[in-house]
């Protein structure tokens, strides 16, 4: 071989390695673009389904803030008049609208507890529909957990077909702060337990009109643990689970259970884009008329974004 045949393999040699590192990059920029062609359809999904319960919460606010304002002032409206009647002579009349004050006051007291709590849901509700900018900021899961929980679990109690649900919290208190948007991971927190409520209230609604009338209690079980690789996020029911047919397909955009327009099938798919987007996963165990397990990964806290 001479030496204008071995200059040529090594053209050629270097020719390969150079377009196989052009082949990555081009590559790597096609799934940067992809990534964010994914981020830019979810935000839009994430902003037309926020503007509706934005509008509905605003629209509440207002009459809690009225509520709330006047039940206050009635209270010391209330604690003024006592204190005129103990001027005058002591009597049973005056005695009878004392206690009648009194059933009143612990009345109006009950009213602004609940108006407190409504305000408080109302204000979750806001921060859930709001959508955020994309930052992720360091927050601490469980409190994020149990916010939503209960802002799911009080939505479907103020709904037409209420159930009674009894949860189960098992956290680790040793996570520390997480890195999360936390506007968009509230809204993995609320779908999942919207689905979950729903196949409890499906296997409740089997159990009553069978024999088996009193053995069965929705609960829910909510766990937080973390490894040296990934921090994990359980939601989980005991509700009628998902058939094996249909189990790879629950994520898909549009698929959906249930009847009519009941669903748009769209929770799910949204969930899953959302971990996505927090670089983690999402997997589902099921069995069905046992239970339905979601579990989310997300990476540890020191990793690198």
């Amino acid at each position: 071989m001479d030496k204008v045949q071995e200059d040529w393999i090594e053209k050629n040699k270097e020719l390969k390695r150079l377009l196989g590192i052009r082949t990555l990059e081009l590559e790597k920029s096609l799934k940067d673009c992809k990534q964010l062609q994914e981020q830019l359809i979810l935000q839009e999904k994430l902003a037309s389904l926020g503007q509706l319960s934005a509008g509905i919460a605003h629209e509440i606010k207002n009459p809690i803030n009225f509520i709330n304002n006047f039940s206050e002032l009635s209270i010391e409206y209330i604690a003024e008049i006592g204190e005129e009647l103990q001027k005058l002579e002591q009597n049973e009349i005056l005695a009878e609208i004392d206690d009648l004050l009194q059933d009143i006051k612990a009345n109006l007291e009950k009213i602004l507890q609940h108006g407190k709590r409504a305000d408080g849901i109302v204000k979750s509700m806001l921060m859930h529909s709001r959508g955020g900018q994309g930052d992720f900021v360091p927050t601490n899961l469980n409190n994020l957990l149990h916010e939503f929980v209960n802002l799911a679990f009080h939505g479907m109690r103020a709904g037409k077909n209420p159930i009674n649900v009894s949860f189960k919290w098992d956290l680790d208190t040793e996570i520390g702060l997480v890195p999360i948007i936390a506007e968009d991971f509230s809204r993995v927190i609320v779908n999942l337990c919207n689905n979950a409520f729903d196949a409890m209230r499906s296997k409740l609604n089997l159990t009553l009109e069978g024999e088996e009338r009193t053995s069965y209690h929705p609960r829910l079980i909510v766990r937080t643990r973390q490894t040296e690789t990934k921090i994990i996020t359980e939601i989980e029911d005991n509700g009628a689970g998902i058939p094996e047919p249909i189990l790879n397909r629950i994520l898909e955009p549009f698929f959906t259970t249930k009847k009519g327009k009941e669903g748009t099938g769209l929770g799910l798919s949204i969930t899953h884009d959302i971990i996505k987007a927090h670089k983690g996963t999402l997997s589902i165990a099921s069995k069905e008329g046992d239970f339905t397990r979601f579990e989310i990964t997300l990476p540890p806290i020191s990793a690198p974004s």
